[in-house]
């Protein structure tokens, strides 16, 4: 049993201090570590039980359980990064404005709009609990022996199922973790592909058209037909100018975020969202060649996080060394913030400065050196 097994089956209690006491022993939830019952643990110059000592170990080696869960991977918390960041920063103490002032979202009350939306999410996890509970508890009470009519819909689900899975390996072999191969013909395919592809979207921030172009760049050579595709199956909304993209949420969705308008919200914390220009660096770690960039829009360099991620690189010579070392091998730095406004040619200046500084050219980098 894995370390996420045991707690996936601790009670809340247990999950909230982070270990589990058996017989002989006491367990910890969040990495496997043990401490017998009955031995006395030498900390410091004193002694402490074993429920102490896990304490004590939870403290030194996790920071707390809450911190530990917040750094768990996406699919296992249902959140968002900027969740999981304002989650930190609530947990800490810190108020509205303060929260405001460190992440520089929005205003005051743009931080009790996210409040507002995470004890939404809380009512919404308790009310999903205890229908599971019941549906368990319902599951034990059934027969175990499953009737005909269930056997037959059980042949027809696992047949859709494998259906589902034939169709993705043939048109996304890698399926949310690689490139497209080619777009189907029938609808029934098209359709399963995009919402597939759709996957790679986060739903609690809205895109620019250049930030969704970089990330379908990763997915398939013609990104523009695949980016209407997903507008006209109605998996990505947009602004009728095309300003803004976002994931599109179901009926149920809508209804469950209650009084606050996600899409509102999204909109808010993008408009007062300052972008920042600036120009960065793309760097191997393995044998310290980098690539110089710029961007209008420094947020942009997730697009990029994502497409090495993917294992694809539109540079053909980082590509090859992205093959040799793996995405792992490459760290993304800020050089310098943009200061300056309303200067068209200020981004490019500054690009230019980096590029003479660093000279990130035959050995030294990726970049091609611009003839004169």
């Amino acid at each position: 049993m894995s370390v996420l097994d045991d707690f996936w089956s601790a009670t809340s209690a247990e999950q909230k201090q982070g270990f589990v006491e058996r017989q002989d022993r006491i367990l910890c939830l969040l990495c496997g570590q043990e401490a017998e019952q009955g031995v006395m643990y030498p900390v410091e110059g004193l002694f402490y039980d074993a429920r102490r000592y896990m304490r004590h170990h939870i403290e030194q080696e996790h920071g707390s359980v809450f911190m530990h869960l917040s750094h768990l991977d996406k699919k296992l918390t249902g959140l968002s990064e900027h969740q999981i960041t304002l989650l930190r920063l609530f947990y800490q103490g810190l108020s509205d404005s303060e929260v405001q002032k460190q992440t520089g979202i929005g205003s005051t009350s743009t931080i009790r709009n996210h409040r507002f939306v995470l004890k939404e999410k809380e009512r919404q996890a308790k009310v999903f609990l205890v229908m599971m509970e019941l549906l368990k508890e319902r599951d034990q009470q059934a027969d175990a022996r499953p009737s005909l009519s269930g056997r037959e819909g059980s042949r027809k689900s696992t047949a859709v199922l494998e259906e589902r899975k034939a169709i993705l390996a043939k048109y996304l072999p890698d399926q949310s973790n690689g490139p497209l191969t080619r777009l189907p013909r029938k609808q029934k395919e098209k359709k399963l592909v995009l919402e597939e592809i759709a996957k790679r979207f986060d739903p609690e921030r809205l895109y620019t058209e250049p930030e969704v172009n970089e990330i379908l760049q990763a997915v398939y050579e013609d990104y523009v037909t695949v980016r209407r595709y997903l507008v006209d199956f109605g998996l990505l909304d947009r602004e009728a100018d095309g300003s803004s993209y976002w994931l599109h949420q179901t009926r149920e969705q809508e209804e469950g975020d209650g009084e606050m308008d996600r899409r509102q919200v999204l909109k808010m914390q993008y408009k007062e969202t300052k972008p920042q220009a600036g120009v960065y660096q793309i760097k191997n770690v393995k044998n310290g060649k980098v690539l110089i960039l710029s961007s209008p829009n420094l947020k942009t360099m997730n697009g990029k996080k994502f497409m090495l991620q993917q294992g694809t690189f539109p540079n053909p010579v980082l590509q090859k060394d992205l093959e040799e070392w793996g995405p792992e091998a490459f760290e993304f730095e800020v050089l310098e913030v943009l200061e300056e406004e309303n200067e068209s040619d200020a981004l490019e200046k500054l690009e230019e400065k980096w590029l003479d500084k660093i000279k990130p050219y035959n050995e030294r980098g990726y970049n091609q050196e611009k003839r004169k």
